[in-house]
């Protein structure tokens, strides 16, 4: 069969919407709310046994996680969103070379950054908001879960990859086997051995290399992708575009870094001088950015996992498939974010209850930070969706202007200025001003490049 023909049978290009949407977005969705909960499922067992002091230290390793984790996602969806479009156009030579590229680059940044970590663990802990109190915990937690790290750096694009071959489905089951283990190992080492911080890392390395190890079953039964050894010598053209197309991926994993960095050490100062002080405030924050990473992680998902119907249509020439596709992304991802939003201002108390019982104290702070962070967390659909549109297409810078100046530049900011005039607070009201200030870029930048992106009806 010639390319010509594999690109004309591709579901991708074929398939009704009404059954290809759900068959990738909704394995793409659980696959990434199942990744945010590897650290949330931490955080709930080492609420329940340490308390949260324990809650404090996985906040304070939790941009090093972050950082890890958009590395993973600049090759990842680089790589799903060029395969996407090379297999659009026919050329599956460059796609697979762009793969086994990706796979390569992948693991030396997973190795490289564990290394970094473990040798500067305890000024990163500084650097991210640790305490005399919570820095112990820290320590134990920060260098096990470094050990994972080459692990999280191949697992997100080998899932990427998966997933634009059509197996998102295969994808998905191994991470919910790989959850389901990290639970039960959590409650063996946390709650019945004792093992505190350091079981809670340990139970979530395994859980990553059975995730893994599930992911690399399925390398052999590619159907669309070619794994040769000549296709991993490097291409330094093939890894430009890929890192390109990913880099909006990776500013918005990184950006997460970046602001529960400042946002600790801002809470760690200004919660001193408050009646909540610092290791509450950071605690309290802690929980409500991984409460925020679920509900960003299901718009991803939607969005991800439309991402290869949209590139390859796109490349294909199928106008009306690809707007109709992002449309339909934006609508979902909306609709659930209304729903959170309602579920956060009304039950707020439910989730944060989720990571154990503390002081009045301590819930009168997390119940306000809850609340005003994800304040208007409902226009993040379409920013997100957006940002990933243009990824797929092909437009890289675009896909990362909005993601670059609201995460890295307005929220850092306005956390400093807020917090400088408002105290603890300020920190929280800055995220909740930015996502609306990002909700308009992103209209203006859609407007203005739609008819560019779709020069002609169709």
């Amino acid at each position: 069969m010639n390319e010509k023909e594999t690109v004309a049978q591709n579901p991708l290009g074929t398939k009704p919407l009404s059954w290809l949407i759900p068959h990738y977005t909704v394995p793409s969705t659980v696959a990434l709310v199942v990744n945010a909960l590897y650290n949330i499922v931490d955080q709930i067992f080492i609420g329940q046994s340490v308390g949260y002091l324990g809650n404090a230290a996985t906040n304070i390793i939790y941009p090093i996680m972050i950082t890890m984790l958009a590395i993973a996602m600049l090759w990842g969806d680089g790589c799903a969103s060029y395969t996407s479009l090379q297999q659009g156009k026919g050329n599956r030579e460059i796609a697979s070379t762009g793969v086994c590229n990706t796979f390569a680059m992948s693991l030396i940044m997973g190795l490289t950054v564990m290394v970094i970590t473990w040798l500067a663990l305890e000024p990163l802990c500084w650097l991210f908001g640790a305490s005399e109190n919570s820095l112990p915990y820290a320590m134990a937690y920060g260098s096990i879960i470094a050990i994972g790290f080459p692990l999280m750096a191949i697992l997100n694009p080998l899932t990427s990859c998966i997933r634009v071959d059509g197996g998102a489905t295969y994808g998905m089951i191994g991470l919910l086997v790989a959850c389901g283990s990290n639970i039960v190992l959590d409650a063996l080492f946390c709650l019945k051995l004792g093992w505190g911080v350091r079981g809670a890392a340990i139970a979530t390395v395994l859980g990553e290399l059975i995730n893994v190890l599930w992911v690399l079953s399925y390398v052999p039964r590619f159907k669309n992708i070619d794994i040769r050894k000549r296709y991993f010598r490097p291409n330094i053209s093939v890894i430009k575009s890929i890192a390109g197309l990913g880099f909006a991926s990776f500013i918005l994993q990184l950006s997460f870094a970046l602001i529960s960095a400042v946002a600790n050490n801002l809470l760690a100062l200004h919660g001193a001088l408050s009646k909540y002080g610092a290791d509450i405030t950071v605690a309290a924050f802690g929980i409500t950015v991984k409460i925020n990473q679920v509900a960003i992680n299901v718009i991803q998902g939607v969005i991800t996992g439309s991402q290869p119907i949209i590139g390859y249509n796109y490349g294909a020439g199928k106008y009306a498939r690809t707007k109709a596709t992002f449309k339909i992304a934006i609508l979902t991802s909306t609709v659930f974010l209304v729903l959170a939003t309602v579920i956060i201002q009304v039950f707020p108390m439910s989730l944060i209850s989720l990571f154990g019982s503390e002081s009045e104290l301590y819930n009168e702070f997390a119940v306000m930070c809850l609340r005003i962070y994800m304040m208007l967390c409902i226009v993040n659909g379409v920013q997100n969706s957006t940002s990933i549109f243009f990824q797929s297409v092909g437009k890289p810078l675009q896909a990362s202007i909005n993601t670059f100046v609201k995460q890295i530049v307005l929220v850092p900011l306005c956390m400093v200025i807020l917090a400088h005039i408002m105290g603890v607070t300020g920190v929280l009201w800055a995220e909740a001003i930015v996502d609306g200030i990002a909700f308009i870029i992103s209209v203006v930048l859609l407007k203005r490049n739609w008819n560019k992106i779709f020069p002609v009806p169709g």
